[in-house]
């Protein structure tokens, strides 16, 4: 079974993870996405970061129905601070009847250079890559094409994939929560009726 990683804080997951997971299951050759819940690291403030259990927890309410998107909380079990290599590295070793892979947005294939070990991450594993809208000069919206700009674009590993362009921001959904805003439409139902239950992000 070929397997999509997709990691993040998921602080909260909202549609947008979800469009890009299911995209990815669905238009590529990957069989399942596991959606990687990345925790708090122990040595870095808290700030607006929600409890590792909350956050798991809400992917598990958002991913409930999706039987090829799943709930991972691997990286809640390894050593601090968490690398993307040592993650796929476990994975690999408790998992070996499965190929890995990565999904990531062009605003970090284009760090990809900063990574650990990330020449052995582009050795070993397939990275694929959705489109991202970044902020131009003049305020305006464009595709960022960044990820054909890179070092990166025609190494045979990388897989740009044209999926859907999402702008939903979990920041934005919390500040609009702190101010008591209407934001049902960004989150899969039972993961608003969990947050607004246990009054969080207020």
């Amino acid at each position: 079974m070929k397997i999509g990683l997709y990691f993040g804080t998921f602080n909260p997951i909202h549609v947008g993870h979800l469009i890009i997971a299911n995209h990815m299951a669905e238009h590529t050759d990957l069989d399942q996405i596991w959606m990687v819940v990345t925790p708090h690291n122990p040595l870095k403030k808290k700030s607006t970061l929600l409890d590792d259990y909350h956050r798991l927890h809400m992917v598990h309410l958002a991913t409930d129905t999706y039987t090829k998107i799943k709930p991972s909380d691997i990286e809640f079990k390894l050593p601090q601070p968490n690398y993307t290599i040592t993650t796929l590295v476990h994975l690999q070793e408790k998992y070996p009847e499965n190929e890995f892979a990565l999904i990531m947005g062009e605003d970090n294939l284009k760090s990809l250079h900063k990574w650990k070990n990330y020449e052995a991450i582009l050795e070993h594993y397939s990275i694929y890559v959705y489109p991202r809208i970044e902020a131009i000069e003049n305020n305006q919206k464009s595709i960022d094409t960044g990820a054909e700009n890179t070092s990166f674009a025609n190494h045979p590993k990388i897989k740009i994939i044209d999926a859907p362009v999402v702008e939903i921001s979990a920041t934005f959904i919390r500040n609009c929560i702190k101010k008591g805003k209407n934001i049902r439409p960004l989150l899969p139902h039972n993961v608003w009726e969990y947050l607004d239950h246990n009054n969080l992000y207020k």
